[in-house]
């Protein structure tokens, strides 16, 4: 059995890819997994380290607004695409995959097209409720549509019915006890508020946390614990040097034990990319999101409302995102206990904890 993944760009297509990939091999030791990606994203060095095999191709999204510099990008882009397709057509008649999956990016494209015309079986994973444009593209013709959340199915062309699965949620963030997880970190009964902007860091989100920290540091009312992200971590501190951080208050640039850190939180403020959405839902976690407008399709949005409408979340946009914004809604929910409560239920009720079996059982259905 030969399975090839195809996906990339950022860890959101390409974890998902890993995590069935894994999930696969263990059930079938003997199958041989390949990955298509691209040689310049995160997938050239997260595939390898798995010990898949590796292949590249080079393809560019186009851009949508016309300026002399998108058009020369066009221009390139459109290059990329026929070489491409030449390249995904090649692999595809070297390597004789059973079945192509594919998880999103503009990678994934030109070979699941490719895959389609040479009667290659395809399935497709979609992670977001708004699907991207390379889902929307290739749906229509493929075997399966498999989404992570059932609101994406309005926006796509399809000729069956999607399967629901969820997106892959990493095994040890089920595991991990609260209570457990409290002592570990050395916690009393105070609510513990745990805040992050994703591994890069996220300007905005610094800042308006900032501003919360100045405001409760000293008030010994909570626990905080904050990642800046690789990018923001000596501007973060540089923002709040002037006070006297508290022992109740921890600054990181990374969380190394998020499955201890998100067990033991009573509130998470975050992005709203939707394996973080996942593991909140997974975790039964009340949140406040606030989604990233730099993103394709503007998808957090969407994926962020799925939890607010579930009543499992809050979410306040990035233009309308300050210190006293986001102090204001933090303090309603901590002093409003029940309510948290309420929100946690919500979440854990609309969580789907099996995707990597419900993707399992469908690829091995093709």
């Amino acid at each position: 059995m030969h399975i090839l993944f195809a996906g990339g760009g950022t860890a959101g297509h390409i974890n998902p890819a890993l995590a069935v990939a894994g999930y696969i091999k263990e059930r079938h030791p003997d199958a041989k997994i390949s990955y298509i990606g691209t040689a310049q994203k995160l997938e050239a060095r997260l595939v390898p380290e798995k010990g898949y095999d590796f292949y590249t191709i080079d393809v560019a999204g186009f851009q949508r607004k016309i300026t002399p510099e998108n058009i020369i990008k066009n221009i390139s882009a459109v290059k990329k695409a026929f070489v491409s397709s030449r390249d995904s057509k090649k692999y595809l008649q070297q390597l004789k995959p059973d079945i192509v999956v594919g998880t999103g990016g503009y990678v994934s494209g030109p070979v699941l097209k490719q895959a389609q015309k040479l009667g290659i079986k395809t399935a497709i994973h979609e992670q977001n409720a708004f699907p991207g444009v390379t889902t929307k593209m290739l749906a229509p013709g493929a075997d399966a549509v498999m989404l992570a959340m059932p609101e994406a199915k309005k926006y796509l062309k399809l000729k069956r019915e999607p399967i629901i699965t969820g997106n892959p949620i990493r095994g040890e963030l089920l595991t991990v006890k609260r209570e457990d997880a409290r002592k570990k970190l050395g916690l009393d009964n105070r609510p513990l508020i745990l805040s992050f902007g994703g591994s890069l860091g996220a300007m905005r989100v610094n800042e308006a946390v900032a501003e919360l920290i100045k405001e409760h540091n000293g008030s010994e009312k909570y626990y905080h614990i904050h990642a800046t992200g690789k990018f923001g971590y000596d501007a973060f501190n540089e923002s709040i040097k002037d006070i006297n951080l508290s022992d109740m208050i921890t600054v990181k640039e990374y969380i190394n034990d998020m499955d201890i850190c998100m067990a033991a939180a009573d509130l998470v403020i975050c992005r709203a990319g939707a394996i973080t959405l996942g593991e909140l839902q997974a975790c039964g976690k009340p949140s406040i999101l606030i989604p990233s407008p730099y993103v394709a399709e503007n998808h957090q949005f969407h994926n962020a409302m799925t939890l607010k409408k579930a009543g499992a979340a809050e979410l306040i946009e990035e233009k309308e995102l300050s210190g006293k914004s986001l102090s204001q809604k933090v303090n309603e929910l901590l002093q409003n206990p029940s309510h948290l409560q309420q929100m946690g239920e919500s979440a854990r009720k609309s969580a789907i904890i099996d995707a990597n079996e419900r993707i399992y059982n469908t690829i091995m259905s093709l």
